[in-house]
């Protein structure tokens, strides 16, 4: 067993023991999982640099992982199926997607939201697998080893790329934060800066003597290797890519086999082993979003689910908003949270099978690895309408040879695009600056609350590993039925509607060679050779500019407003020729119909008024209801959910006709 102990330093009442529905109250573990695995296991050989560990006696690599552990009291009320979150950045991600919860703050208690995993019966874990998570209580992390080499810790080139959104001298060496990794040698001359305005465009270098490895502490300036400091400052809004050698590499796969066995040893541990979920599971799922979706990518790409016993892991996935992104998870010189996918080393292949790029060759499938040990875990990939503008999300469903709808693994995987939506669920009314970091777009925020379709896509996924249902059908757009569009193409159709402003430049994924190691998590050519851009495919829009394809709630199919997945930088924010979130947060925005005729005639609007659409605010909400009725009944969303999608649209309705607030 691979977790040699599981340590429950504090338990307690989740929710000052609340009970929920019929399944009642839960308790709230808190520990480390000590794990050790065999270096040279079969299981364990897609692992970078797992070789290079240090060893225990027992010929053993050590690490361990943090948790919390949501336990039902009363195991035969519940459900025998454990949901892994696979935490973002150390944050708990699964209590806002799921039970509409807020946002998890480091620190503070779990809280139950509207209780939706804990009334369907869900045991939930937050795990750690994330290596460079800094030590800031309440962030969920793991502590692994280093690899060391002949000469003792690893030395090589590493590429860190930033964003600021405000004028600034100084950058930490790691992204949002996170355990940076230090310069060998602050004085380095063949360390190399550059700057460019857009993914897309090329990098210009900046003069090595603009630039230093420094820290500005009260008003001082000294060497530090963990930061970069330009006199000139760095310009908001820009994108920066530096170049240095590094020291120190931390075997960051090891994140893959924490989730992995502390699943396993949850599904199939014995009491005497101290697993306190013995004997009351059958099935384990995992989610991850964003980050920790595209981790769930590289997961399944890396074929990891089997434990040293030959025992099946995860019985299903969701990888949400990952788009067709993996990540640095399992690389030399890792940095798990950097995420943008114009410089990841490893993006092809994107589908679930097998493909073959006509620009260099290459071939393969996402699930290659997985199917040659068999016993494939259900998959879903859901993305949102951010994804497919930021350039990637429509790879995982096109054959870029021959430019058609790739083939899908009906038997294991489905694929769904929430229209409309962007990274995150919206708030309402929508937000003209983001709480989280201060970021103005041009246009307030997108609106859309798009959590019914998580949950039922957990509830579909439950009932597809277990119960042998199939998921309902996959829907994203198609080049079959003209629904998927070059994303450049819609330019004109949004210039016809006031006040929304298309990017100049839209984005593309492109093709990376990192040199010929690239394959097995080394990365020598830094930086990469840029090579040609991959196609940019998006869903189609309607006269009102709502996406066509995809899973499409009421907001888009009863419509009072306009959403999309794509947002322009404010100009107080720098750059504003770019679209947000190019290094995370990725942005739609919301613009409301003109509320009544005259209005719209009034703005030269083509859109349809409110007043126009809809008789009164009854028939408006009885439309919705209608459509939310239709999701349900195709599976893609819960009837549960049916009254708080009408409560969201009244308020919508209200918003914006009763006095034409929020313009």
């Amino acid at each position: 067993m691979a977790v040699v102990e599981f340590e429950i330093r504090d338990r307690g009442p989740f929710a000052e023991g609340m009970s929920f529905g019929d399944v009642g109250s839960y308790e709230l573990l808190k520990g480390v999982a000590h794990c050790e695995v065999d270096p040279v296991g079969p299981v364990n050989k897609g692992i970078t640099d797992l070789e290079l560990a240090p060893r225990n006696a027992r010929g053993m690599v050590e690490f361990s992982s943090n948790f919390e552990l949501l336990r039902p009291q009363d195991p035969e009320k519940a459900k025998p199926s454990l949901l892994y979150d696979v935490v973002n950045r150390g944050r708990v991600t699964a209590l806002s997607g799921f039970n509409r919860a807020p946002a998890y703050v480091p620190g503070a208690p779990l809280e139950a939201g509207d209780g939706f995993l804990m009334r369907h019966g869900y045991t939930v874990i937050f795990g750690g697998w994330q290596a460079d998570v800094p030590q800031t209580p309440g962030l969920i992390g793991m502590n692994a080893p280093e690899a060391i080499g002949p000469d003792g810790p690893l030395v090589g080139k590493i590429l860190c790329w930033f964003q600021t959104n405000e004028p600034t001298q100084v950058l930490l060496l790691s992204d949002r934060g996170h355990n940076p990794h230090p310069a060998a040698d602050i004085d380095e001359q063949s360390a190399q800066l550059y700057v460019r305005d857009h993914p897309n465009s090329p990098a210009q270098p900046i003069d090595r003597g603009q630039w230093s490895f420094v820290r500005v502490e009260d008003e001082s300036v000294e060497p530090e290797p963990s930061h970069v400091y330009m006199a000139s400052g760095f310009e908001p809004g820009m994108v920066y890519e530096l170049v240095y050698t590094t020291k120190g590499s931390t075997i960051v796969g090891l994140g893959f086999a924490a989730m992995r066995d502390v699943v396993s040893f949850l599904k199939y541990g014995d009491a005497d082993d101290g697993n306190p979920c013995a004997g009351s599971l059958e099935a384990a799922y995992a989610v991850g979003r964003s980050q920790s979706g595209r981790f769930l990518r590289q997961y399944i790409h890396t074929g990891l689910n089997e434990d040293e016993k030959g025992r099946k892991a995860l019985d299903g996935i969701i990888a949400h908003v990952a788009g067709g992104m993996r990540g640095e998870f399992n690389l030399r010189f890792g940095q798990p949270s950097k995420d943008i996918c114009y410089v990841m080393p490893e993006l092809f292949p994107f589908t679930d099978t097998e493909q073959v790029d006509p620009v260099t060759g290459a071939a393969g499938s996402l699930l290659t690895r997985l199917k040659e040990k068999g016993d494939l875990p259900k998959m879903m990939f859901t993305n949102t309408s951010a994804e497919y503008w930021r350039g990637d999300a429509a790879l995982i469903h096109t054959d870029i040879e021959s430019m058609t709808d790739a083939d899908e693994d009906e038997e294991h995987v489905r694929r769904y695009h929430f229209a409309g939506a962007q990274h995150g669920s919206g708030d309402f009314p929508p937000l003209k600056q983001r709480l989280f970091d201060g970021l103005k777009g041009q246009t307030p925020y997108n609106s859309i609350e798009y959590s019914p379709l998580m949950r039922a896509a957990l509830e579909n996924l439950d009932a597809w590993a277990r119960e042998g249902k199939p998921a309902p059908p996959s829907r994203h757009p198609r080049l079959t039925d003209g629904t998927a569009v070059e994303s450049s193409s819609l330019a004109e159709k949004f210039a016809e509607i006031p006040g929304a402003v298309f990017p100049k430049q839209t984005l593309h994924a492109m093709r990376l060679d990192y040199g010929p190691e690239q394959h097995l998590g080394r990365t020598v050519q830094l930086p990469a050779i840029e090579g040609a851009l991959y196609p940019a495919l998006v869903s189609d829009v309607d006269e009102d500019g709502n996406e066509l394809a995809g899973i499409r709630l009421p907001y888009l199919t009863v419509p009072v407003a306009t959403y999309t997945g794509w947002n322009l930088r404010h100009p107080d924010n720098g750059n504003p020729d770019l679209l947000i979130g190019i290094t995370g947060g990725l942005a739609g925005w919301t613009l409301p119909f003109p509320s009544t005729r005259v209005e719209r005639e009034r703005t030269g609007d083509p859109r349809r008024s409110i007043t126009e659409r809809y008789e009164s605010r009854d028939d408006y909400l009885t439309k919705t209801r209608d459509a939310a009725r239709a999701l349900v009944d195709e599976g893609y969303m819960l009837e549960e959910d049916i009254d708080a999608v009408l409560e969201h649209a009244a308020e919508r309705f209200d918003y914006y006709v009763e006095g034409g607030l929020g313009r």
